[in-house]
């Protein structure tokens, strides 16, 4: 069954763009499962928050949660690498690519719902408490506990396609196996103590290697959002994923 939604997720991406005549690219994107009762979901509610959802929180017969990476074009990863602000490209990849994730999860809920399953529609972002700014469902720890990638220094997803995209998720009582889940670090810090360049592309002082400034974070965020008044809500940076190792791939594989 894996199969069948990998075939439903790559499909509908690859056909957006040009059925939407959007200015967005995308590579083919990565998909995993998660059992729905792996223990690592409850972790998360002392690694992020109490409040952090499980996801029988959504459908109480839960049994799988799917993930999905959608990376970026290169040509959106390197428009975003000059300059303290993120570029007009990159603010528009972050809107469309939320939009996409929106209409995928509908598509593919309809797609379940049509085999005899039920699933979850659940947004890209913008779901998390704008004074702690922390999460109630982190898809990319979610991701995590798929197999999909692993954390960066950057606090980001790393995955084989790298770190330049988005990632989903969505939950269903339909039983697909789990993806098998490695303990290679995908980032060179944590892999080898090598690199730290996120930490140095990071325009706003928030990213250290021992500490992370939510608050910095989003003020810049926030700034570039201003900075792009025509194309919708862009509270987006992404200068500490581009033109570093782990942008376009999996750096630590093969070491």
């Amino acid at each position: 069954m894996h199969n069948r939604v990998d075939n439903i997720i790559k499909k509908f991406v690859n056909r957006y763009s040009i059925s939407y005549n959007i200015q967005t690219k995308w590579k083919q994107p990565l998909v995993a499962y998660a059992n729905a009762r792996d223990n690592m979901f409850l972790d998360l509610k002392e690694i992020i928050s109490p409040s952090h959802a499980l996801p029988q929180d959504f459908l109480p017969d839960a049994e799988t949660v799917i993930t999905y990476f959608i990376p970026f074009d290169d040509a959106i990863v390197k428009s975003n690498i000059e300059g303290r602000e993120c570029s007009k490209l990159w603010a528009v990849a972050y809107i469309e690519t939320n939009q996409l994730i929106s209409d995928l999860n509908i598509f593919v809920k309809d797609e379940l719902k049509e085999l005899g399953y039920d699933a979850t529609n659940i947004p890209a972002t913008h779901n998390f408490d704008k004074k702690k700014l922390i999460s109630d469902w982190s898809h990319r720890h979610v991701a995590v506990i798929a197999g999909l990638g692993k954390f960066g220094l950057n606090n980001m997803l790393i995955t084989d396609k790298g770190c330049c995209g988005r990632v989903g998720s969505i939950v269903t009582n339909l039983k697909i196996e789990p993806t098998e889940r490695n303990n290679i670090e995908y980032c060179l810090y944590k892999h080898q103590n090598i690199c730290k360049k996120c930490v140095d592309r990071c325009v706003n002082d928030a990213l250290k290697i021992d500490y992370f400034n939510r608050n910095r974070c989003y003020e810049m965020c926030l700034y570039n959002d201003k900075k792009h008044p025509d194309i919708g809500l862009s509270d987006v940076c992404g200068k500490c994923l581009v033109g570093v190792p782990c942008s376009l791939g999996n750096p630590t594989k093969g070491r």
